[in-house]
């Protein structure tokens, strides 16, 4: 591995009688593009908030870029870039003056944020609209906006707390392009999402979180070949139409669901054929390579989390 750019052993969080992070250990190394997934409470963003030096860890070790978030805090976010889940822009102010003055926090001058403005713009696509007021940009150009202005002090680091949270499709994939070009020129990215297949487009590695602690952390493919298998048999058929002996043998995993069975196997077509001898074509039978969501919902469950 290169050289890390987070190193945390034991890391936890409390607040009050509540563990938020229960003593996870993480590397990250320079250059990674690197994920935390779980559910809601799982602990992902106050996971972020200490490797952003904005609220400092209970217990266990952290190093950021080298330092410690707590005594250095100031010198670790002077290298940070964030964008938070929601965008926090001032829609009274132009594209262009939302820059600068963000640039302005960091210590630069005029004269060292004009080329970095025009910079920016043009890796967010918002040239032409860098004197419109912010309030006048479509969703997809204010998270672009948020991305850029992240980039003002040129961060060795970049945290996105879901990125593509409420976009559209197209909006999302040319902010999946922006990203790596992003990545291509250097950046290391740390983010949290809860969409799977944004987690396997643009991740390296990541970890599974549940109950503030980490269940499962690989490569995108070596999660799904370590806890799904090489594709799911989808038969839709609700659980109370279903004679479950017509299902013996079928797959190496079988889950049933209140409205459809999962087959997981490593022969999507052989499964799909053995359920149609068996009867079971006319219920809908749908075979898919296995995904990341698959990975997921087994580590963390499929009960919804508040």
């Amino acid at each position: 591995m290169s050289e890390l750019i987070v190193e945390a052993e034991g890391l936890t969080k409390r607040f009050g009688d509540r563990v938020a992070v229960d003593a996870i250990d993480v590397k990250i190394a320079q250059g990674e593009a690197f994920g935390f997934l779980g559910p809601n409470g799982a602990g992902k963003s106050s996971t972020m908030r200490m490797i952003g030096a904005v609220s400092p860890p209970s217990a266990g070790t952290l190093r950021v870029l080298g330092m410690d978030p707590v005594r250095q805090g100031v010198d670790v976010r002077a290298r940070l870039g964030v964008v938070p889940q929601e965008d926090n822009l001032d829609r009274e102010l132009t594209v262009e003056e939302n820059l600068l003055i963000y640039g302005r926090y960091f210590g630069l001058s005029r004269r060292e944020l004009r080329p970095r403005i025009t910079e920016l713009l043009e890796f967010a696509e918002l040239t032409e609209r860098r004197r419109d007021k912010t309030e006048t940009l479509s969703g997809g150009m204010k998270r672009r906006l948020t991305i850029a202005r992240a980039l003002v002090n040129r961060p060795e680091i970049v945290l996105l707390d879901e990125p593509t949270t409420g976009l559209d499709p197209q909006a999302r994939h040319i902010l999946w392009d922006r990203l790596r070009r992003l990545k291509r020129r250097g950046a290391s990215l740390i983010l949290t999402t809860h969409y799977m297949d944004e987690a396997e487009q643009l991740c390296d590695r990541l970890v599974v979180m549940d109950e503030a602690k980490i269940v499962a952390e690989g490569s995108p493919a070596d999660l799904i070949a370590a806890h799904a298998s090489r594709e799911v048999v989808e038969l839709h058929v609700a659980e109370d139409e279903l004679d479950l002996a017509l299902l013996d043998g079928v797959a190496d995993r079988i889950e049933v669901l209140p409205d459809r069975v999962l087959c997981y196997t490593g022969d999507g077509d052989g499964t799909a054929a053995l359920l149609a001898e068996r009867g079971l074509a006319r219920a809908g039978i749908v075979a898919r390579r296995a995904s990341l969501e698959d990975v997921f919902l087994r580590l963390t469950g499929r009960t919804l989390v508040e």
